[in-house]
């Protein structure tokens, strides 16, 4: 059986993080307008790099909860037949055992250099002045993150896996940002079974030929039991 899951910001709530489209979301006390497009950060750069920087800031004090292990545990037993795409920024799939992660949103801890075009690993604070450790440029470092207007990553080896896919599941999302919510008719379309893993219905729950609500440190678990059988 080959297996495509995509985990939204739900997923990494019970290790603290915010989410973003939840009544007490980040976009429902910041705009993202602001904050989180091409536009903003040449309008601002060194307000988007703070809100950044506090984000990456907070990702220091958070680990990964049962639902990463699970999805870890998943991909170490189907390997090939795995993919594992998250639209959060955050490492929290890599730290709970995760090894091959497709960012579709990018990735907080890496920085990227508008004057050379290198993705660097990235913990500290990035402000207008600091110098890519690559070329040594100051000035044109920004987080490498996907921001609204931006293609996101890997979407042609995303649209490849999804086609042929057995099963395909959707964790912690809301439904409601595209392309992310539009995968799960497209695997539909290409046959395959379809499940949706999350607190309470999204916006796209009717897509899904089943679908279970409930925390997902108890929910992902149990499914990852289902088809594996017990740890």
């Amino acid at each position: 059986m080959r297996i495509v899951v995509l985990t939204g910001a739900g997923i990494s709530a019970e290790s603290g993080l915010s989410t973003f489209r939840d009544p007490d979301g980040v976009w429902m006390k910041m705009d993202p307008m602001k904050l989180a497009t091409p536009e903003a950060f040449a309008a601002d750069p060194e307000l988007v790099q703070g809100f950044y920087n506090a984000r990456r800031a907070q990702l220091r004090e958070v680990e990964p909860n049962a639902a990463h292990l699970a999805l870890a545990r998943l991909e170490k037993e189907l390997g090939r037949d795995f993919m594992l795409v998250t639209q959060n920024v955050d490492d929290l799939h890599e730290r709970g055992g995760s090894r091959e992660v497709v960012h579709m949103h990018g990735q907080l801890r890496q920085a990227w250099c508008r004057a050379c075009d290198a993705r660097v690993e990235w913990n500290d604070d990035l402000s207008s002045a600091t110098a890519c450790p690559e070329c040594g440029a100051a000035g044109h470092m920004r987080p490498d993150i996907v921001w609204f207007g931006e293609m996101p990553y890997r979407m042609e080896e995303i649209m490849r896996t999804l086609d042929t896919c057995d099963l395909f599941v959707a964790i912690g999302t809301s439904g409601a940002v595209y392309p992310a919510a539009g995968f799960v008719e497209i695997a539909a379309n290409a046959g395959a079974e379809t499940l949706e893993l999350n607190l309470q219905p999204s916006d796209g729950t009717v897509f899904f030929d089943s679908h279970r609500h409930g925390p997902a440190t108890e929910i992902v678990p149990a499914f990852v039991d289902e088809i594996l059988g017990p740890a």
